[in-house]
């Protein structure tokens, strides 16, 4: 494995702060992670290194940092991993030392575990070694011979857990989801794993199976009783064994994300209800997707920043948390990824309360990244799955529409058509374009927040509105004296001709705050 290796796993989110491409190219033989000033005495050659930069403190000399880059050049360290989390980014005097002495430097976001890293090298060292001659297997040749025969018949995943630790006696093991979605148990750990948690208990725990998997639809090998029930070399090479079984399941993955995207297609090609069409035209995809041609649907569209394959593997994670629902994931034509449901029947719990539920473990699988999802309303036929598209598209606008500063969770948010009950759920349909126009036009010079007395009366305006026009709670709530808040509302007016006591240009000025580009 080499430097370069690293920064094409997604998961791990890597940056490189300085490096030239030879360096990026050196192999990694190891990983050490170390917060000492001096590692020089626990480094091998070629072995990355990690570090929270405990070490380090805000103002500490440029010198500090060249000793401690000289001793990893000298230990033949092909690059430095150095965390964010403790300072918030890497100390420039850090970069500047790497730079200068010719060592790869990385930065490793707080999100990342260090525990990933390591996972990911190793995985793919004794993937390598998987390869290679008899005498570097720590697996007997005979569990290896019939772990081979199973991966060839396609077997379940259980049955392999069950061969690859037979000959230790069966010790508890099982492979969970980022989510803590039993994936595969080896039948020593069958009531554990019933007794598991909800989702996000203990999830993203164990060793990570298939280090290029994105954030949310990971695996974990985990054994209950510790890892140490089981020698490491032998545990990496089960590891290998189940991304091998993955691995082989990704073909008929990809098949069905295809068709998936086919049906998606067809419906959002498809004529609203009420028209000529009937829905005949989407059976056959329907079909194809393994879902029935008799509803009720439903659709949910979600987006995952600008990934759009991470907000298919979202999506796909959390469905796979309902029994009972089947589903077809696969990715719109404008790029965005949504799913095709068959609700359960009578009785059943309303699929979409129970993904509400599972959306904060779902989001905590990569924080730093904005997790948003919009749901239609039911479709009773084929016919009306392209309004509840439709809807479901509008839903997610308004989950996007939504400011953190205002909303603390508004990071991760699952919004249903019953939730579109205000006026900045309104403006969400409503394209960005014309809400900037909007917004431009009714603000006046306002609109203009390059300029500071213009932020202070923007300020006044949201705040003359949050309080119901009350011009002593408004004056509370800023801490201004009254005459200071009645001087700026009439300002408010003058720039903007509007009469603040009416009601219907309130709402025209609350509509054209909720429309500022960025808001």
């Amino acid at each position: 494995m080499h430097v370069t290796d690293l920064l094409q796993l997604e998961a791990l989110d890597l940056a490189v702060l300085w490096a030239e491409d030879d360096l990026l190219a050196r192999e990694i033989s190891g990983v050490t992670a170390t917060d000492l000033a001096d590692p020089s005495r626990f480094l091998q050659q070629g072995e990355i290194v990690l570090s929270g930069l405990v070490w380090w403190q805000d103002g500490d000399s440029r010198a500090k940092a060249d000793r401690f880059v000289t001793a990893l050049r000298t230990a033949g360290a092909p690059a430095l991993l150095a965390g964010e989390e403790t300072h918030g980014a890497v100390p420039d005097a850090l970069v500047e030392s790497c730079r200068a002495h010719g060592l790869a430097l990385l930065a490793v976001p707080a999100h990342t575990s260090f525990r990933a890293i390591t996972d990911a090298v190793y995985l793919r060292q004794w993937g390598d070694l998987s390869r290679r001659q008899d005498d570097h297997y720590a697996l007997p040749g005979n569990v290896r011979t019939e772990l081979s025969r199973l991966l060839a018949a396609s077997a379940p995943l259980d049955a392999l857990l069950d061969q690859a630790l037979a000959h230790l006696g069966g010790p508890a093991c099982s492979v969970v989801s980022a989510t803590g979605r039993t994936v595969a148990v080896a039948a020593s750990a069958a009531a554990d794993a019933r007794a598991a948690g909800p989702a996000g208990t203990g999830a993203r725990t164990g060793l990570r199976v298939d280090a290029e998997s994105s954030a949310y639809d990971a695996w974990y090998l985990r054994l209950p009783g510790g890892a140490d029930q089981v020698p490491p070399r032998v545990l990496y090479e089960i590891a290998d064994v189940v991304a091998r079984h993955r691995q082989g399941r990704a073909g008929r993955d990809a098949v069905v994300r295809r068709r998936a995207t086919e049906l998606l297609a067809a419906i959002d090609a498809t004529p609203a209800a009420g028209s000529d069409c009937d829905g005949e035209s989407l059976v056959t995809p329907l079909r194809a997707c393994g879902l029935p041609e008799q509803g009720p649907y439903r659709v949910i569209s979600a987006v995952v920043g600008q990934r759009p394959d991470d907000a298919t593997a979202a999506l796909t994670e959390a469905l796979r948390h309902l029994p009972g629902v089947r589903f077809a994931v696969g990715q719109l034509p404008d790029g965005g990824a949504a799913a095709v449901l068959h609700e359960p029947g009578a009785g059943e719990p309303d699929a979409v309360r129970r993904l509400a539920d599972l959306w904060p473990a779902l989001h905590a699988c990569a924080p730093s990244r904005a997790l948003y999802a919009g749901a239609g309303d039911p479709a009773a036929t084929a016919a009306d799955l392209h309004g509840s598209l439709v809807q479901a598209r509008y839903a997610l606008s308004a989950a996007r529409l939504v400011r953190p500063s205002v909303e603390p969770d508004a990071a991760a948010r699952l919004v249903t058509m019953a939730d579109l009950t205000s006026l900045d759920a309104l403006l969400a349909g409503i394209p960005a374009d014309v809400r900037a126009v909007f917004s431009a036009r009714t603000l006046g010079p306002l609109a203009d927040e390059s300029r500071a007395a213009h932020r202070v009366l923007l300020e006044t305006l949201e705040a003359f509105l949050a309080h119901n026009a009350s011009w002593a709670r408004t004056a509370e709530a800023m801490h201004l004296h009254v005459n200071t808040v009645h001087y700026r509302v009439q300002r408010i007016e003058f720039l903007t001709g509007r009469d603040l006591s009416r009601l219907d240009h309130k709402l025209d000025l609350r509509a054209a705050l909720i429309c500022r580009p960025g808001r």
